[in-house]
């Protein structure tokens, strides 16, 4: 029974979740276009909202780019450069460090949709509920935190890491193996792969749209240009 479960969460679960994350946000995408949005409450309690969205969206944004590289780095790349003992240590730091940064901003930003009344009655069900995974996603991945001071060898991280890339190159490792986990790692594992899941169905798929090519944007963006016909108007009157 214990095998089984591990084969449906860890094997299974994992491409019904990118099946989702992927086909769900494309069709939402072309069918449901004005739903599209994050669904700002920027003009209500704007300090605390400063505060909460600054330091969760720099936060989960190096968390991301941590968990994509240490996850999906194949071992024989950047075991030319560091040691898995020396990765496990700046994984544990820069992480603990982000996931803090993390949790007081998305604690801000739940508090204030909880406790704020007008707030909370524009918010809908999935508004509430995908910040309360985050949130626990969040308390989970920093509980984690003593567990992998504890394994400093990285002999978890490698586990992990191959479990991951297996997944992504369709060759998945045997669910057998990730049994001897401490139970914060596994319930981290199905809890983002749930987050995956839901993705395209929350205010989450606003990320698809984040404006990154203003970065390399030349010049000024062009709102209305004024008719030429209007300022001859001006000029004779």
């Amino acid at each position: 029974m214990r095998d089984t479960l591990f084969h449906i969460f860890f094997v299974w679960y994992p491409y019904v979740c990118l099946s989702s994350f992927i086909f769900g946000s494309l069709i939402r995408f072309d069918r449901e276009q004005y739903t599209w949005k994050a669904s700002s409450s920027q003009l209500l309690r704007k300090r605390q909202l400063f505060w909460g969205s600054n330091l969760f969206h720099v936060g989960i944004l190096f968390l991301l780019l941590g968990h994509t590289v240490g996850l999906l780095t194949p071992t024989s790349i950047y075991t030319l450069f560091i040691t898995v003992e020396q990765k496990q240590a700046i994984a544990v730091t820069a992480g603990g460090i982000a996931g803090v940064i993390c949790f007081v901003g998305l604690t801000l930003l739940l508090h204030r949709r909880l406790f704020d009344d007008r707030i909370r009655q524009t918010s809908t069900y999935m508004d509430l509920s995908i910040l309360i995974i985050l949130w626990v996603q969040l308390s989970i991945g920093l509980l984690t935190l003593p567990f992998s001071i504890g394994h400093s060898e990285g002999a978890v991280m490698l586990k992990l890491s191959h479990w991951a890339q297996g997944i992504l190159t369709v060759q998945p490792v045997d669910a057998k193996t990730l049994q001897g986990l401490d139970w914060p790692y596994l319930v981290h594992l199905v809890l983002g792969m749930t987050i995956f899941l839901l993705f395209p169905f929350s205010r989450l798929v606003h990320i698809w749209s984040a404006p990154v090519w203003y970065l390399g944007r030349k010049g000024y963006q062009v709102v209305r240009r004024r008719p030429q016909e209007a300022g001859h108007v001006r000029k004779s009157i």
